[in-house]
């Protein structure tokens, strides 16, 4: 039986998208989020419970004083009754009242209508306590002056007019704690960023510290951060450490081994230039060669140029040198750079790489075309492409492979070791960058390299 998923996907893949990406973004969307629900479900019990509570308190105080000026006046509506109801409602009340003989109440007075006031109007806890209490019809209007609540009751000869500060009426300070909770709010939202923010840049660093050792450049970094930040980093620098120890014994045994190896090839160099001329003494000698070049591959395999410094090169007097190397007059090789391309590598390990890759289109093609241009998605790309043969779309990976040797038929070739492309990728990789085979405009196969 197949459980229904808890959210359909396509509203599960909405919300995806709406997700953060970077570490910071959810970080701080998991601090305020809750946060911000919590303000807003305190503002809502606040003004739905308390503010409701106290405004109804006071409005009921307020309604217990108007009736009690409302008995008086009507028991004794003379003119000095009047007045001492005047000075005792200002005095005792803070209240002002006003008979005006002969008025009538507004039409349509608030308590006809009280039930529509009760759900629009803010006064309602005012109308509904003086709608328990008073018998007649009355008004109330809380928009008419700014601080003050203008309360109309009808009684017998008139109107009387009570104005009441709104303080009494209703819990008027509810703006007070909007403000203050909206600032502490804000204060805590901006001291999580800058945590938040603190701890994301130790990973960032530690990220950029990492980049950086691939690429083959050493950049000073420190533990700092949260415990499993540092933790992370300083297992980053005890593996950084093993790499750099293992490489160093590495290129100190190739280079006893090299120098084991070309001590015996150069005593039979020399005996093979001391003997006399033949069929089998070229042979020999032939091999003899061809054993140094083995060797020469296999060490710069091997090595990997790791030794060597990373610098600004120019891309037009790198790959200049490359043809100068490869094709002294020019007639085989076309270059065709845009201006101004720079790169950040080890010069020796590029030059080699793409050395490879020209002397590989060379050894398949009539003709070799290397290019530059600035890469679309940032960074450089550099093509070289050959009319050659080409090989099928399927050998494209066999042919990075370590002693892979492809002719276009698939056998085997015997010119080299197979690790000319093997070395290229390598070299280009250590930098950031990536290798890749597609068929070329000029017929033959093209190796494009993309850069930082």
């Amino acid at each position: 039986m197949r459980l229904p998923r808890p959210w359909p996907r396509p509203l599960w893949r909405f919300a995806k998208r709406l997700t953060p990406t970077s570490l910071f973004g959810r970080s701080l969307l998991i601090v305020v989020l809750p946060m911000a629900l919590l303000q807003v479900a305190v503002t809502y019990v606040f003004f739905d419970a308390h503010w409701q509570e106290v405004s109804g308190r006071l409005s009921n105080a307020l309604a217990g004083d108007v009736v009690q000026l409302v008995d008086r006046v009507s028991a004794d509506p003379s003119p000095a009754a009047l007045a001492r109801v005047r000075r005792e409602a200002v005095e005792t009340f803070e209240l002002s009242v006003d008979f005006e003989p002969g008025a009538s109440l507004p039409p349509n007075p608030t308590r006809l209508d009280f039930q529509r006031l009760r759900r629009a109007q803010a006064d309602a806890p005012l109308v509904e306590a003086l709608s328990h209490r008073l018998s007649t019809p009355f008004t109330v209007d809380a928009a008419r002056y700014g601080g003050l609540v203008d309360i109309q009751v009808a009684i017998h000869g008139g109107v009387l007019r009570i104005l009441a500060p709104k303080d009494r009426a209703f819990a008027s300070r509810g703006h007070i704690f909007i403000f203050w909770l909206t600032v502490t709010t804000m204060l805590l939202i901006v001291v999580a960023v800058l945590f938040i923010r603190n701890q994301v840049r130790a990973i960032e660093r530690l990220a950029l510290a990492a980049d950086a050792f691939g690429r083959g450049q050493d950049v000073p970094f420190r533990p700092h951060g949260a415990r499993e930040v540092r933790q992370a980093a300083r297992a980053f620098l005890a593996m950084k450490a093993r790499l750099q120890r293992h490489m160093e014994q590495r290129t100190v045994l190739l280079a006893s081994v090299s120098h084991d190896l070309r001590t015996p090839l150069t005593r039979l160099k020399l005996q093979l230039a001391m003997s006399r001329r033949s069929a089998r003494a070229e042979a020999m000698a032939a091999d003899v060669r061809e054993m140094e070049a083995m060797i020469d591959d296999y060490l710069a395999f091997a090595r990997g140029e790791g030794s060597e410094g990373a610098e600004t090169q120019r891309l037009d007097e790198l790959l200049t040198a490359v043809r100068q190397g490869l094709d002294p007059g020019g007639a085989r090789i076309g270059l065709d750079v845009a201006p101004d391309l720079e790169v950040q590598g080890r010069p020796a390990a590029l030059k080699r790489a793409i050395s490879n890759l020209v002397d590989n289109a060379l050894s398949h093609a009539a003709r070799v075309r290397v290019s530059a241009r600035p890469s679309p998605a940032g960074g450089v790309e550099i093509a070289v492409d050959d009319d050659g043969p080409g090989i099928a779309p399927e050998q494209y990976e066999d042919a990075f492979a370590p002693f892979s040797r492809l002719d276009p038929t698939g056998a085997a070739n015997a010119k080299g070791v197979g690790l000319g492309l093997a070395i290229a990728r390598d070299v280009v990789r250590s930098h950031g960058g990536e290798v890749t085979l597609g068929r070329s405009a000029l017929g033959g196969l093209q190796a494009l390299v993309r850069l930082p």
